[in-house]
C-alpha cells in the first residue's frame, strides 16, 4: 500500500475554457429530432449544450482555451516547453493533434508536443503523466489541453446517445510546485469486456477503404444497458481500492469531479459512492458530455467557485470506452 504522506509533487497554476458559439437547447432538438415539447430535456437532463459548425477547427477551439488560459493569468507563451493534447477523437489519424494546436498557437516552434488518448479520462492520464516529467526536472511547464467536437460522431438515429454531447475544450498548465501540492493516489484500471459496449469503429486502420467501413463506423456506437450494468458492478471496488491506497475514507474528500457522462451517471455515481451533493461538481446540465474535456472543463469550474484551492483533498473520477475506470486524489 502505498505511503499516504508520499506525495507526487504537481501545481495547477492557470485554467480555462472554451466553447463553440452555438448554443442548442434541449427546445431545439425537439423540433429536430420531431419530439414532443421537453422531450429531450426530460431524457438528456440538459438544458443547453454546444455545437461547432462543421467548418470549425479543433485545434483552433483548443487553442483558443489555451490562450484564454495564458492571457488571464498572463504567462508568457514562451514559457511552455511541453504541450500534450489529452482527448479521445484526434483531428485526424496523422500527424497527432498535438501538433495541429501546436501550429495554431502562439507557442513557439520547437516546443515538444504529443497526445495522450484514454478516452473519456484522457485529461487524468494526462495530468499523471505531466507529474512525472516534472519530476524528472526535464520540463517546467507544461499546457494540458483537452479538446472535443463529439457532435460530429452524433448519430442521430440513436435517441439514448444523440441527446447527450457537447463540444467544447479546457488547458491546464502546471508545474512542479513548492512540494506541498500534488498527487495523493491515482488509480487507472481497464476491463475489455466491455471494447465494444462504447466505440467509435472507424478512423484507424480497422474499419477504413482497404478493410471495408460503412458511414455509421465513423458514429459513436453505445449499449446503454450492458455499459451501465458493468460500470456499476465496478465502481465501488475501485473506489475502494483507490482510497484504502491513500489511506482516506470518502468523507475525507472535499471537492469530487467526476466526468460528466450523463445525468443518469452521474446521479448513480454520486449515491453509491455516498458523496453529499453540495461536494460533486456537476455541470453536466449546461455542457452535456463533452468526453474527454468533460472533467478539466469540471475542474475549471471547481477553481472557479472556489472548490479547488484551500481544500484538503479533491478527487478526478471517470470511466471511459474500454471499460477503463480512473481516479485520482490530488492535494491541491
Amino acid at each position: 500500500m502505498k505511503n499516504s504522506n508520499e506525495l507526487i509533487p504537481l501545481k495547477i497554476i492557470a485554467s480555462g475554457t472554451a466553447l463553440p458559439e452555438h448554443k442548442v437547447y434541449s427546445s431545439d432538438l425537439d423540433l429536430k429530432l420531431n419530439k414532443p415539447s421537453g422531450f429531450v430535456q426530460k431524457h438528456s437532463g440538459i438544458e443547453y449544450r454546444y455545437h461547432s459548425d462543421y467548418e470549425a477547427s479543433p485545434a483552433r477551439l483548443a487553442v483558443e482555451a489555451l490562450h484564454n488560459t495564458l492571457q488571464t493569468h498572463q504567462i508568457s507563451p514562451d514559457s511552455i516547453d511541453l504541450l500534450i493534447s489529452a482527448s479521445a477523437i484526434p483531428i485526424q489519424a496523422l500527424p497527432y493533434s498535438a501538433a495541429h494546436i501546436l501550429k495554431e498557437s502562439q507557442l513557439k516552434a520547437g516546443t515538444a508536443c504529443f497526445d495522450i488518448n484514454a478516452s473519456c479520462v484522457s485529461f487524468v492520464s494526462a495530468l499523471d503523466i505531466a507529474a512525472g516529467l516534472l519530476a524528472t526536472k526535464q520540463y517546467r511547464r507544461i499546457a494540458i489541453v483537452s479538446a472535443e467536437m463529439a457532435s460530429r460522431g452524433i448519430d442521430w438515429s440513436h435517441q439514448e446517445s444523440s441527446l447527450i454531447f457537447g463540444d467544447g475544450a479546457a488547458c491546464m498548465i502546471v508545474e512542479r510546485g513548492d512540494g506541498k501540492s500534488g498527487i495523493v493516489t491515482y488509480k487507472h484500471e481497464t476491463y475489455p469486456e466491455g471494447l465494444e459496449l462504447c466505440e467509435i469503429r472507424a478512423g484507424g486502420t480497422r474499419k477504413n477503404l482497404r478493410t471495408g467501413m460503412e458511414d455509421k463506423d465513423f458514429l459513436f456506437q453505445m449499449q446503454g444497458r450492458p455499459l451501465f450494468k458493468l460500470t456499476a458492478s465496478l465502481i465501488e471496488g475501485f473506489t475502494e481500492r483507490v482510497l484504502a491506497s491513500a489511506d482516506l475514507k470518502m468523507s475525507d474528500i472535499d471537492t469530487v469531479i467526476p466526468h460528466q457522462a450523463s445525468h443518469l451517471g452521474l446521479e448513480h455515481i454520486r449515491k453509491r459512492l455516498n458523496i453529499k451533493d453540495e461536494r460533486f461538481v456537476n455541470i453536466y446540465r449546461y455542457r452535456g458530455n463533452q468526453v474527454a474535456a468533460s472533467i478539466p472543463t469540471a475542474l475549471h469550474e471547481a477553481i472557479m467557485t472556489d472548490r479547488y484551492y484551500g481544500r484538503d483533498y479533491v478527487m478526478l473520477l471517470g470511466t471511459a470506452a474500454g471499460l477503463s475506470l480512473s481516479e485520482m486524489i490530488l492535494k491541491p
